[in-house]
């Protein structure tokens, strides 16, 4: 097993998640933290780029530890690990530019 399951499971250990909370609490941290990092509206595409990228390279670094052991692959589990982790990012990005929620 890579680091990065390792670091994964600890993760799941620790604060006692599922792995589809993880990867919705990532998510949101990836979205936010972009955000405010390069101090950018929520209505910003640029942090759920982000969120994007973060879940395809974790998501390749699965399959590839998925292959390097010889386990057979479940590309479904993949789109849904994406899936989970895109959807609150997508959903509070559509209210800050659609509705003027987030608005002051």
């Amino acid at each position: 097993m890579s680091v990065f399951q390792d670091f994964k499971l600890l993760l799941l250990d620790v604060f006692g998640l599922s792995k589809d909370a993880l990867h919705v609490y990532v998510g949101l941290i990836v979205y936010f933290g972009t955000a405010l990092l390069f101090r950018l509206p929520l209505r910003d595409i640029r942090p759920v780029l982000a969120v994007l990228l973060a879940a395809l390279i974790g998501e390749a670094w699965d399959i590839y530890d998925t292959n390097a052991i010889g386990a057979p692959q479940v590309y479904a589990g993949n789109w849904h690990d994406i899936w989970n982790t895109l959807f609150w990012p997508v959903a509070i990005f559509a209210l800050a530019r659609f509705t003027g929620l987030t608005e002051r």
